[in-house]
């Protein structure tokens, strides 16, 4: 059987580590071409003035647009050229993260979340979008970046719906990974390489992935709530640093190398409902999760104890949690559709997958969801 694990050359977290970064890219030479918005620019512009002075280093303003498609990419990479720059930094949110990614191509690559929404600054994948933001495609390039960096303060600084964003995307780790196992399916690191180009071969998870996973889970459980409530006070403790750690680096090693299955399925199914636009990611995916425990029969206590820690740290339960106060039978069909197009992750469940059983899963989940949370509102009556 063919197995596959990727990871980072280096991760990198602790408080001021953003002071570091000139030192990262003085490994791949004197100059980095900056990828990051504006506003991101600005709240760490102190760090980057001292730590390009101190080690003699120089970042290239790219003025990114925002969006992560072709034409910015081609343009960055031609700003690149000119300025000779020995490496690319992705600094901010998904799509500068992601950008950095396509542009760098695999090589001289510096990732530095200022939040920790999501699992993806470790991955070598990236997400591409059209000039007016319309999904494009997906982009996998060879390996995953040099250098991923996080500056623990940066993130303690952010809102605080971020960081609880990155655990509703992290929670479906584990489960994912685990149902992956179960059905012998392939994962992410032995996708292909490069804008569809070449091919690496598909391959099982490891071992390795499915531990990380686990880990994944049982630091949210633990550190959740008390992360939540450091990040609220913008400080950085032990627990916060747990669950920076396992949004960003448990979470995304357990994705690539553990595999996407039922949540994020779903969770993509979701979106095509107007009002789920404005939640984040991990908050859909968390849903997600839930729904893919209710399609798997997970036990009473598994289910009981994800929503204990959905309700307690502010993640969704139900579909009016995400926007969805109404769903008809026809829109039901149009999300379990989406979720079941042949390319989605929801065939690396460990059985046949119906679209039926998806929008019924779907809705059971949204009433289990909605009455445990009634329930724990009302002091444990449901009136």
């Amino acid at each position: 059987m063919r197995k596959a694990f990727i990871c980072p050359t280096k991760y990198v977290q602790g408080e001021s580590e953003l002071l570091n970064l000139g030192y990262f890219v003085k490994t791949f030479g004197d100059s980095a071409l900056l990828i990051a918005h504006p506003d991101d620019v600005a709240r760490v512009k102190k760090q980057l003035d001292i730590t390009a002075e101190k080690f003699n280093i120089t970042f290239v303003e790219s003025n990114f647009v925002g969006e992560c498609s072709r034409e910015e990419v081609t343009r960055l990479q031609k700003v690149a050229k000119k300025n000779k720059s020995s490496c690319t930094i992705g600094l901010g949110g998904g799509k500068a993260i992601d950008t950095a990614k396509c542009v760098a191509q695999g090589e001289s690559l510096i990732i530095v979340p200022t939040i920790a929404a999501t699992d993806a600054p470790t991955s070598h994948s990236a997400v591409l979008y059209t000039p007016d933001g319309a999904f494009d495609d997906y982009a996998y390039f060879k390996q995953s970046p040099s250098v991923v960096l996080i500056d623990t303060k940066i993130i303690a600084g952010a809102p605080v719906r971020f960081l609880v964003s990155g655990m509703g995307d992290a929670l479906s780790t584990y489960f994912e990974a685990r149902a992956t196992s179960k059905a012998f399916a392939n994962v992410n690191a032995g996708l292909p390489c490069g804008f569809r180009e070449g091919y690496c071969g598909p391959a099982k998870s490891t071992n390795t992935a499915l531990a990380l996973a686990t880990l994944c889970y049982q630091t949210l459980m633990e550190d959740g709530i008390k992360a939540k409530e450091a990040c609220e006070k913008n400080v950085v403790t032990p627990a916060l640093e747990n669950i920076i750690e396992a949004n960003i680096l448990l979470s995304g090693l357990g994705f690539e190398s553990g595999g996407l299955a039922g949540a994020h399925a779903i969770h993509d199914g979701l979106t095509i409902l107007e009002g789920t636009h404005q939640y984040f990611h991990g908050e859909k995916v968390a849903f997600g999760t839930l729904a893919q425990l209710v399609l798997e029969n997970a036990s009473t206590k598994e289910l009981e104890d994800v929503l204990d820690f959905c309700l307690a740290v502010g993640l969704p339960v139900c579909l009016a949690d995400i926007g969805v106060d109404h769903i008809t039978d026809t829109q039901l069909c149009q999300v379990a559709e989406k979720a079941c197009i042949p390319e989605e992750s929801i065939y690396s469940m460990p059985f046949p997958i119906r679209k039926d059983s998806v929008a019924a899963a779907i809705i059971a989940a949204d009433k289990i969801g909605s009455s445990y949370k009634a329930k724990k509102q009302s002091g444990g009556i449901v009136c």
